[in-house]
């Protein structure tokens, strides 16, 4: 099939097939990833057998972290091919890798069944896992961008965002059917893997929409020192901005993500109702990204960066001091909402922005390298941070004081960021 020359050129028709089709195995790969943070408490029984519950779960959260590892070197190695020989071999790649990885999480027996064996499956399978998300973000948004019409590249854009809601949304509610169905030793013994044996049989769907995708990188030779790390010499400014622009962001998403755990290990709410977290999560993300991509065309990239991140990082203290003073189903729900309702208006204009300031023969590389070490050195490492400081000091809002620090920091970086709205790609 020809590659897209002009984006706009695409139908809109064409245009919203192609992006279903892009964001459909992007969902798939991310449901996959974030289930392993939902079912963290009974990973860590099942492979991380430890003599306090609390050491179980801060050895598999910090498992969960192994997985970031690898993400930088699949930005570099996976964002380099996409730049070099097109978005759509990468994205193939991407969701062949994290097929490997489900597989491992979903079939791998016990501690208790084979011992040392066990552990060492599971961490292969993170890193495998890491891999192919350090790879999947650059070449799938810059598909993303590449599609759009110029008019519209925010809201086309934050479907990448969006999926990942849909994502996280999918995961709540597999782990609500599945902690509402099941007694709690069930779920502990096998019922978390029912969760991952189900991405693993939707994968394959995402493989099949993507063989169909067109390719959009121009069919035009590169010479070696305009693509890859190379390339991006001359866009250094960018990048080092991008990472602590994107930090804030990552450690509110990775926050917010572990909030279901939270509220079972440190507000000791019920299971079924901890997973009522992660469902808001979702769906709260998937409709505000999309409103921060069609606010970000409307209004801008940066101020749609800006303003939520601020106003999250000011109301994370007094949220999680309210939720811990009166834990429920109500104050779980109202505080994980407004926090991702704001993190995903900052979050969509970012994954907008960052990679309009890349020229199309360094995008991908550029932008899953930058999403890749902020997502790697503070997101991956959030979950452990958080568990620790609270068994440390007792103090249930440590994790409201984490964000608002990096939210901050964010803030600042946000500001020397340049406004994209309108630039060609």
């Amino acid at each position: 099939m020809k590659n897209l020359q002009s984006t706009e050129g695409i139908s809109i028709g064409i245009s919203k097939k192609l992006v279903a089709a892009t964001v459909a195995g992007n969902a798939l790969e991310f449901y996959d990833f974030m289930t392993y943070a939902f079912f963290a408490i009974y990973i860590g029984k099942a492979f991380f057998p430890a003599s306090t519950p609390v050491g179980s779960l801060l050895m598999s959260v910090a498992v969960f972290g192994v997985g970031f590892l690898a993400r930088p070197l699949g930005g570099v190695l996976i964002g380099t091919f996409a730049d070099h020989s097109g978005r759509k071999p990468a994205m193939l790649l991407t969701i062949g890798l994290i097929s490997i990885g489900t597989l491992g999480l979903a079939v791998t027996p016990s501690y208790e069944t084979i011992g040392i064996a066990a552990p060492i499956i599971i961490v292969a399978c993170r890193l495998v896992q890491g891999l192919a998300l350090g790879g999947e973000v650059g070449p799938s948004t810059a598909y993303l961008i590449e599609i759009a019409p110029s008019s519209q590249r925010g809201l086309y854009t934050s479907w990448q965002l969006a999926s990942q809601g849909a994502a996280i949304f999918i995961a709540g509610i597999m782990g609500l059917t599945v902690t509402s169905l099941l007694t709690p030793e069930q779920t502990e013994v096998w019922g978390w893997r029912l969760p991952f044996a189900m991405g693993l049989l939707l994968l394959p769907i995402g493989m099949y929409l993507r063989r169909h995708l067109p390719e959009t990188l121009g069919s035009g030779k590169h010479q070696p020192h305009n693509t890859g790390l190379a390339g991006l010499k001359q866009h250094r400014r960018v990048i080092g901005l991008g990472i602590l622009a994107i930090l804030g962001g990552t450690i509110a998403a990775y926050v917010i993500n572990f909030m279901t755990t939270f509220a079972i290990s440190a507000l000791k709410l019920p299971p079924a109702v901890a997973m009522g977290a992660t469902i808001i999560n979702g769906l709260f993300t998937l409709v505000f990204a999309l409103l921060g991509g069609w606010m970000a065309d409307r209004y801008g990239r940066k101020p749609l960066m800006l303003w939520p991140r601020l106003i999250a990082s000011l109301l994370a203290v007094p949220a999680f001091l309210w939720l811990t003073s009166a834990p429920s189903l109500g104050s779980l729900l109202a505080v994980t909402g407004l926090l991702t309702l704001l993190s995903s208006l900052s979050g969509a204009a970012l994954i907008i922005g960052i990679p309009e300031m890349l020229p199309q023969r360094v995008r991908a590389t550029g932008l899953s390298l930058t999403y890749a070490i902020s997502v790697s050195l503070f997101g991956g490492t959030t979950q452990f941070i958080i568990t620790w400081l609270i068994d440390r000091t007792g103090d249930s809002v440590m994790p409201a004081w984490y964000m608002c620090i990096a939210g901050i920091i964010s803030v600042a970086a946000t500001l020397g960021l340049p406004e994209t709205r309108g630039r060609s790609v």
